[in-house]
């Protein structure tokens, strides 16, 4: 599989080799962040991929380590691609997390969604309908740009090398008409059409399950091609959710989503589901119930 060079993963990935190097020759924070004449929390920033290195830091910083030769030549060619620009930076103003440049690195990606429709998978109308439900505090310029960031993101799906992607949909997915029947409708043909895909897995957890190891929130868990970029799991909330990267939280989501995969409906069974519901939806039939 060929390499995602992503900026945001890049800025990760040269943010842990510093701190592993760091550590190696026994140097403190303290130390390093005196001799760059700046502040300590900057150094911690690099190290944890939240702030972009420049190269003159990065090369100041490895010689500081002793770092020298083909090892300082490779970190300071990423500390370059760390510094690029992905297509995303232009809508940055609607952008509320990283998560989109984790997603263009990754090679595939586990999710468990309980109230809509991913945003890879989404028809345009929905997203429409699904965004300005959800954000009634933006303009409708801003809800075009998050739009077209969905959009532009699901070329993930059907590029060359394409992302693999392994979805559960809680059954309220499928069942609520977000955007009304017509825009519903066609956003369950879209899950039907994309599932077709080798590189695309759906299921359906069905009401019928009861309580399950999900039940705490919706969740992302996005893997990387190369081995020195470890899983990160994103929880999604309004305020633009949180990446978890420790071990024994990785362990602990992959744990979760295998349970909720085994509790969900087959692929093939779900599927078939999905387009059985495009064509007689849940919501037609419970408002004849409550009629």
């Amino acid at each position: 599989m060929a390499e995602r060079r992503s900026p945001t993963i890049r800025r990760r990935r040269l943010g842990a080799e510093l701190r592993r190097l760091r550590e190696a020759a026994g140097v403190t924070i303290e130390v390093v962040a005196e001799r760059l004449e700046c502040s300590q929390s900057k150094i911690s920033r690099i190290e944890t991929g939240h702030t972009t290195a420049t190269v003159r830091d990065v090369r100041d910083m490895i010689t500081i380590y002793g770092i020298v030769g083909a090892e300082s030549e490779d970190l300071l060619q990423i500390a370059r691609e760390a510094r690029q620009k992905g297509w995303w930076a232009s809508y940055s103003t609607v952008l509320t997390s990283a998560y989109v440049g984790f997603e263009a690195a990754a090679g595939s990606i586990r999710a468990y969604e309980q109230q809509v429709v991913p945003g890879l998978l989404q028809t345009e109308d929905y997203a429409k309908a699904m965004i300005r439900s959800a954000r009634p505090d933006i303009t409708a310029e801003e809800v075009e740009q998050r739009v077209r960031v969905r959009l532009s993101r699901q070329s993930l799906l059907s590029q060359d090398d394409p992302i693999d992607v392994w979805v559960v949909l809680d059954e309220t997915v499928v069942s609520r008409p977000v955007g009304g029947d017509e825009v519903m409708r066609g956003q369950l043909k879209r899950l039907v059409e994309a599932a077709d895909q080798p590189n695309v897995t759906i299921q359906i957890l069905p009401f019928d399950v009861g309580a399950h190891a999900g039940m705490d929130g919706t969740f992302t868990i996005l893997d990387f091609p190369e081995p020195g970029d470890p899983p990160v799991v994103y929880a999604e909330n309004a305020t633009g959710g949180l990446f978890l990267e420790k071990v024994e939280e990785l362990q602990k989501y992959a744990f979760i989503f295998d349970h909720i995969r085994a509790a969900a409906i087959r692929p093939e069974d779900s599927v078939a589901l999905i387009a059985s519901l495009a064509e007689e939806p849940l919501w037609k039939w419970r408002q004849r119930g409550f009629a």
